[in-house]
């Protein structure tokens, strides 16, 4: 059994994942880490690749509980699509985290290969007082801001553990999604980035870029969702480090 739970402070900023695995004889381990400059999701996605890459060796029935339904119904439904289309969302732009997207696949697809039962994906709300889940969430956000757990991270029996981790909620399904959000639509904007006249700008929202580009001749704007699409978006307009965003 694996909890697993991401956090950033900024999006993006410093973050921090958590994960917690239990073992059938009755071991518990707890893990974390810190990334220096990430997001929310790519934190989510790092804990589940983390603790199922752990347990490679291990044989046998797994299931993944996470309150992040980003994670959940990615590997579940929309990856089938994203595979298909060579990692192209149905826009045509390219899928945001792909590298970790591929990471959490190719340890899926290893289980799969040798022999082992689908993994259970589960999902439970978060800060509703799961036990397990409030522990990884604690650990991410310790992590992300670099503070010191109250508790250090654990290795030992269950008997010795301080988390009642078979606290769970009976419906562990994961939610229905809303037929019109198959995760075909844009996602949310990291930032929006602008050319007038040769000088450069990035700007929080889509408001503030359209102020600076709305009737200017050969302005430039692009919408961005990740930092390595901002990245490739400035080296296109031939701009070598990103500005200094807007006010």
């Amino acid at each position: 059994m694996i909890f697993a739970d991401g956090a950033c402070t900024g999006n993006p900023g410093p973050g921090g994942w958590g994960a917690i695995v239990y073992h059938p004889e009755g071991l518990i381990e707890e893990f974390g880490g810190r990334v220096q400059q990430t997001t929310n999701n790519q934190m989510e996605l790092l804990a589940v690749i983390r603790a199922l890459g752990h347990i490679r060796g291990h044989r046998g029935p797994v299931e993944v509980i996470s309150d992040s339904l980003y994670v959940l119904r990615g590997i579940t439904q929309w990856i089938w699509g994203w595979r298909k289309r060579d990692w192209k969302t149905a826009e045509g732009g390219d899928v945001s985290n792909r590298e970790l997207w591929q990471a959490l696949s190719a340890e899926v697809a290893h289980r799969r290969t040798a022999g082992d039962p689908a993994i259970r994906w589960s999902h439970v709300r978060g800060h509703q007082g799961v036990p397990g889940n409030e522990r990884v969430d604690e650990i991410a956000v310790a992590f992300s801001q670099g503070k010191t757990l109250s508790e250090p991270l654990y290795r030992g029996p269950l008997l010795k553990y301080f988390v009642a981790i078979h606290d769970l909620p009976e419906n562990r399904d994961i939610p229905e999604a809303d037929p019109n959000d198959r995760r075909e639509k844009p996602p949310a904007a990291l930032a929006y980035l602008s050319l007038v006249d040769g000088v450069p700008m990035r700007h929080p929202d889509w408001k503030s870029c359209e102020a600076r580009v709305k009737g200017r001749s050969g302005a430039k704007f692009k919408k961005v969702i990740s930092l390595e699409e901002e990245k490739k978006i400035w080296e296109s307009w031939g701009i070598q480090a990103p500005p200094t965003p807007s006010e």
